[in-house]
Order: C-alpha cells, then structure tokens, then sequence
C-alpha cells in the first residue's frame, strides 16, 4: 500500500518539533471529516486523511451524510463511479505518451456526457489504484475500522433514503443528527469534503 502517511509512534509537540512552529497545541488531537458527496474520487479523500491523521495518533471521526452516505452503504460502496462530467480539472496523464503536454490538459466538458465514458472513466481510475496498491472503498473502511476511526451515518439522510441499518458497513457506529455529531467532534478539526 502507498504511504499515506503513517509514523511508527505518535510524538507529542516540543519546542523543536515542526508542530510546535506551526502554533499546532500539543495533546490529543481531534479531527472530523465530513463526506456529502459519493463518487468514487470524493470517497477517497477522507478516507486517506483520515487514515493518515489515525497513523500520526489523531482521533478521528467521519460523518457520511447525502450522497456520502453511498460510501457506507454496502449495496453501494463496491461500485461507486467516477464522472468527467462537471470536473473541470479532468485530466489524464496517459495522453503525454500521446504528445508531450496533454498530460496537463482538461479534457472537455462534453466527453463526459457521451454513452459509456463514465463506465470508462471509473474502470481507469480503479486500475490505476490498483496498481498503486490503494485499497478499494470497503476494504479502506475495513482498515479505518481496525485502526479505530469513529463513523457515522447521518440521521437525516438515512431516513430519506429508507436505509436499514444491515446495509451500512459494519465499521459504522450510529446514525446520528448534525447535532449529535456536533456535540461528539467537540473540538475537532473540521474537514468538509
């Protein structure tokens, strides 16, 4: 698996360490991240950070909530998609073997909407991290679970969509309100993805 990240030991702030110059306070660390969108290149961003800041001793919470919810939900996180469409910094490193510098280029907007380019779009992105040993969405639950991260569904969301609660993953404690997961992240750093 990549690096995301991970120390050997978590280390308190001293005077000297980098921390301590960034004015980051020493003690235990809280971070909360918070996924409302369920394609499979928004699922990944909490779920590396996260994963990360568990590595460096950060507690961490995830709240799942609108199309986030997809991520948790085990009749959907195994085939999350990945769309061109309204991603206006889509680029594709493959194509600089074509010609040098179209690697850095946005592909248009339009290719998004033709038959077939989000299947293939997804199939490519999943190869790639395949290839760069990135566990797939269910199993980086799985490790965020055993590492001890603290997920929830949101409340809200879960009712609209008539989820039961067997179709969450298991790693996922409670459904919660905003407000409870509020009142449960007292204190933490917020990321909203």
């Amino acid at each position: 698996m990549p690096d995301f990240g991970h120390v050997d030991a978590p280390h308190a702030a001293t005077e000297t360490s980098p921390e301590a110059a960034l004015g980051v306070p020493a003690g235990p660390r809280k971070m909360a991240f918070i996924c409302s969108k369920g394609n499979l290149d928004m699922a990944y961003p909490a779920l590396i950070m996260g994963n990360a800041a568990l590595g460096e001793g950060i507690e961490v919470h995830i709240f799942f909530t609108f199309w986030g919810l997809d991520i948790i939900n085990r009749r959907t996180n195994a085939d999350l998609k990945f769309t061109m469409t309204g991603n206006t910094a889509m680029h594709m490193p493959q194509l600089g073997r074509v010609h040098d510098g179209l690697e850095h280029r946005s592909l248009p907007q339009g290719l998004g909407n033709l038959p077939g380019m989000t299947g293939m779009a997804t199939r490519m992105m999943k190869r790639q991290m395949e290839e760069m040993e990135i566990p797939t969405v269910p199993e980086f639950l799985d490790l965020l679970q055993a590492s001890g991260a603290h997920m929830y569904a949101c409340r809200l969301t879960f009712e609209m969509n008539k989820i039961i609660e067997a179709d969450l993953h298991p790693g996922v404690e409670r459904v919660l309100s905003a407000s409870d997961f509020i009142v449960v992240t007292n204190g933490a750093q917020i990321i909203f993805v």
